[in-house]
């Protein structure tokens, strides 16, 4: 049996936040997710039930084989179609994931196959992101986050990793987005703000910010 919408969504959030750590707490998915927190171990009791899902123990869940598969068919369903509503919709990169998760639930693969075609067969998503292929496979990414580095780095942004719309007007307004080359040129110290320059402006972000801009340094 195929997984459901809301199935689906969770194991895409999972697979989002295994990114950035190894197993994933009921805690944070709620958060993530926008759900209380009793509805999630019911959720996760169903993945685990399936086979999508493996307890822990002590620490929280994680994809199985299977769960990632289903994972990444999801992700590129919904990155696919954020690309399609921002080059074809002509929708902001600041509200294209609100919309495509409003309207990701009831995308097939027929669609998400027409919509690649249309769009040129993206590789990434407006935020930088990378697109799986038909085949479940991630382009390969070779990128670090911005706040691991030094003054003096030079490079290119990857990728924006936030949702929040806020956020990425504020960067959009900068010109920090993904394709957008760079130069660190101070910092302070005790992991302080960081100035950067971006074409002929210099800007300064704050630490909260600069770890969500991931780049791949000269």
């Amino acid at each position: 049996m195929k997984p459901s919408a809301a199935m689906r969504e969770y194991l895409a959030e999972i697979y989002r936040l295994q990114e950035d750590e190894p197993t994933v707490s009921t805690t944070s998915l709620a958060e993530r997710l926008g759900v209380s927190a009793p509805a999630v171990p019911r959720m996760l009791k169903r993945l685990k039930s399936d086979g999508l899902v493996k307890h822990v123990p002590y620490q929280g869940v994680e994809l199985t084989e299977l769960g990632r598969r289903e994972a990444l068919r999801e992700l590129r369903r919904h990155r696919i179609l954020e690309v399609f509503l921002v080059q074809v919709m002509g929708f902001s990169w600041d509200e294209a994931h609100e919309h495509a998760d409003q309207l990701g639930q009831g995308l097939n693969d027929a669609l998400t196959a027409r919509m690649a075609e249309m769009t040129g067969e993206p590789e990434r998503c407006p935020h930088g992101e990378p697109i799986p292929n038909a085949q479940g496979e991630l382009p390969e990414v070779d990128d670090i986050a911005m706040i691991n580095l030094g003054v003096g780095t030079s490079g290119v942004i990857s990728r924006v990793r936030t949702h929040d719309p806020e956020r990425l007007r504020y960067f959009h307004s900068l010109e920090l987005v993904p394709g957008q080359t760079f130069t660190i040129v101070g910092r302070a110290p005790f992991n302080g703000p960081m100035r950067l320059r971006v074409g002929r402006d210099e800007v300064v972000l704050g630490v909260e910010l600069t770890k969500q801009l991931w780049v791949t340094p000269d």
